[in-house]
């Protein structure tokens, strides 16, 4: 069976993706999204167009690194998002939305494909990484997801890097904060004041040289969610999921969607079980 890769969405996303036939059959491969929907034209200046462009490409060149040097897809994945978790410019990490009371809590989940592996946080606060402490949640312990302060605690212990909530602020996240305060209301992130709510959720699905599928994805989630909010990004089968036997996702949208449909496990179910073309299965996930 080919092994073959999604990074689904309800809108367009903009995707880079970059590969190599190492052999006839074990081809190393990663593909990264930094989030759904579009941005108005005259909201997208040149400048910020070029700079998230060119924090897409850091972002691939880091996970490929990893597989070029015969790394895990697990590390390529990690490495890959690290850097968008790093950026003010994605909703993930340094980028995070404002929630309603004005603070960050931000999700993350990963899983491999040869093990069915996985780790997740949800509702983090002072990790800044959080794609490592899903990461360490699959590695380091017995369970598949932690949240709020046990999951920040849990990272401390693991020697991750730990930051005051106030390293998340930012002024554009801020200013789009204030806006939807006004209209007592919650979006998906992104250009809030002119467009439509848009959601710029970070992922990434690697293969490595020995045909393993990882899958990853990291949210700061909806600007002004209340009551502890937790989209899909962190729930494995609804944001992310990966299976050697058919497929790795990594989903950006209306998380409450992918929640309910189990978008992300139906699609490799159905490409795994009834052997249909993903872009066929995705499609039909989609419409359903």
């Amino acid at each position: 069976m080919r092994f073959r890769f999604l990074i689904l969405n309800l809108c367009i996303i903009p995707t880079i993706a970059m590969s190599e036939e190492t052999n006839k059959n074990k081809p190393i491969s990663i593909v990264i999204h930094g989030g759904a929907g579009t941005i108005l034209k005259e909201n997208m200046t040149p400048e910020k167009e070029a700079a998230i462009s060119a924090k897409l490409e850091e972002s691939l060149k880091a996970g490929y690194q990893v597989l070029e040097n015969n790394g895990t897809s697990t590390d390529a994945v990690i490495a890959a998002i690290n850097v968008m978790e790093n950026s003010e410019l994605f909703n993930a990490g340094k980028g995070a939305v404002y929630t309603a009371t004005g603070e960050h809590e931000l999700d993350a989940s990963i899983m491999r494909g040869n093990d069915l592996q996985a780790g997740a946080v949800a509702g983090v606060k002072k990790i800044k990484n959080p794609i490592n402490a899903a990461k360490e949640v699959m590695l380091n312990s017995p369970h598949v997801m932690l949240s709020g302060n046990g999951a920040d605690e849990f990272a401390a212990k693991q020697g991750l890097e730990m930051v005051d909530n106030k390293y998340f602020d930012s002024e554009y996240r801020y200013q789009q904060w204030l806006e939807i305060q006004k209209k007592d209301t919650v979006s998906l992130s992104e250009d809030l004041l002119k467009t439509d709510g848009k959601f710029s959720t970070v992922g990434a699905v690697a293969i490595d040289k020995d045909g393993n599928i990882t899958a990853a994805t990291s949210t700061g989630g909806m600007t002004n969610k209340a009551y502890g909010r937790i989209g899909d990004s962190p729930v494995i089968g609804a944001g992310t999921y990966a299976d050697n036997r058919s497929c790795g996702i990594s989903a950006t949208g209306h998380g409450e969607y992918f929640i309910r449909y189990a978008v992300a496990h139906d699609i490799c179910a159905r490409t795994l079980y009834q052997n249909k073309p993903l872009d066929q299965a995705a499609d039909e996930v989609i419409n359903q």
